[in-house]
């Protein structure tokens, strides 16, 4: 169960923000031997590991064109109408973020400019096993087909069964996603990676996974490929006042942990009522839940802090920088330009974080274990590629040529410096 801290002494604070470590020091050596494989086998390495790893003798690593289309008559009408709404708010937040070109004149007769380009080959893992993540398609489908990536390709697990979840198809067939692969581990990140005859190479890669296909993507981009954003075990931090809903706050703290072992929640509160109203629900609501042995183990690497204030709720929270924070207080909005660090932020006591999850529009592709310092969320600009655009006229080259001249000759580069003087000799 989680641990309390009663006003821990800010010298104790980072430690108290570190994340729970697992050793795993054959990791290393086992992403590399498969990618090692799958570089030089590409296809039957895939069908051996996948045998290995998930216990299934695939045959056709494709899915073919009418599983896609049949997925639909699988899965209730209820969750198809569930899948449509979400996809909706996806596409309008990320529909918003198409950038308008501005033509800036930074001199006289100079022109400068920025466009976007879509990324032509994106590749999308999505997990299949213990949990089928049909979710996350939309979260990176939607934006990819609004960036117009040119091709997308989606690998994912077979189930126990040896198949794919209908849902998961379903979605992709919905997003308009047409190459999805029955492969998974870090076997599927080294066939984006680098090709196979079946699997076409990616540009980037997107999707979470295990401490698995973490590494795999790290690695991946030792081979070229670019990935979404380091990623780690997912979390939530949530700062709750006495205005707060411990059985709210409690099921949102559940939400996360029940993602795995590895996950880790965190609960602020400036009372001590709170934390004890919210643990007494969390272990009522613990029970109830199918997947409690995971989630009580996430609990075991979790923490319920007392600190004296709210501002200091919001100081640990930027230090500890969270995946998702939940701002469970009387004016939410009071605290939102003191928020630096995290990855999606959700205000108020109606603000699960499960809406982000699924259906508010936001992307739940977001920076852990301490990233969103320095990363953001996937967003549209995660599918583009920024190119610049200048045009330098007659007179704009008499404008800012000498001081190119004088810049290129003090750095000794001096067919740079000629490059301009031939010009303005012309």
């Amino acid at each position: 169960m989680m641990k309390t801290i009663i006003y821990p002494s800010k010298s104790k604070w980072q430690v108290l923000a570190r994340r729970p470590a697992e050793s795993a020091p054959e990791l290393e050596t086992i992403v590399k031997k498969v990618f090692a494989d799958v570089q030089q086998n590409g296809d039957p390495a895939l069908k051996k590991y996948t045998l290995q790893f998930d216990k299934f003798p695939v045959k056709n690593l494709k899915v073919n064109a009418s599983a896609l289309k049949d997925s639909g008559k699988k899965i209730s009408p209820e969750l198809k109408k569930a899948i449509q709404l979400a996809k909706r708010n996806i596409e309008s937040f990320h529909a918003v973020q198409k950038e308008s070109i501005r033509v800036v004149q930074t001199a006289k007769g100079v022109k400068c400019w920025r466009e976007s380009r879509p990324i032509e080959k994106v590749g999308i893992y999505i997990p299949g096993g213990s949990a089928p993540l049909f979710s996350t398609i939309l979260m990176l489908g939607v934006p990819a087909r609004l960036a117009g990536c040119k091709e997308i390709i989606l690998c994912t697990p077979p189930d126990k069964k040896g198949g794919i979840d209908p849902a998961i198809l379903y979605t992709a067939d919905l997003v308009g996603i047409r190459s999805v692969f029955c492969v998974g581990g870090i076997q599927a990140i080294a066939a984006m990676a680098f090709g196979t005859k079946t699997i076409p190479k990616a540009d980037k890669l997107f999707g979470p996974g295990n401490q698995y296909v973490t590494a795999a993507k790290q690695m991946a981009q030792q081979y070229g490929a670019a990935i979404d954003m380091p990623a780690g075990p997912s979390e939530v931090l949530i700062i709750a006042d006495k205005e707060s809903n411990p059985e709210f706050v409690a099921a949102d703290l559940l939400s996360q942990a029940e993602h795995g072992p590895d996950s880790q929640v965190m609960l602020l509160s400036d009372n001590r009522n709170v934390l004890k109203q919210t643990i007494e629900a969390l272990e009522k609501q613990l029970t109830r839940l199918p997947r409690k042995s995971i989630a009580a183990r996430a609990l075991n690497n979790s923490k319920a802090i007392l600190l004296k204030n709210l501002d200091e709720c919001i100081k640990f929270s930027n230090l500890y920088a969270p995946e998702h924070l939940i701002l469970a207080v009387r004016d939410p909005k009071k605290y939102v330009s003191d928020v630096c660090n995290a990855g999606s932020v959700f205000l108020g006591n109606y603000s699960c974080e499960s809406a982000g999850d699924y259906a508010s529009g936001t992307n739940h592709t977001l920076p852990t274990n301490g990233y969103a310092r320095s990363y953001s969320g996937v967003s549209l600009d995660s599918f583009v590629k920024k190119i610049t655009f200048q045009e330098v006229s007659r007179k704009g080259i008499n404008t800012i040529g000498p001081a190119i001249e004088q810049m290129a000759e003090a750095e000794q580069l001096f067919a740079h410096k000629n490059a301009v003087t031939v010009r303005l000799k012309s």
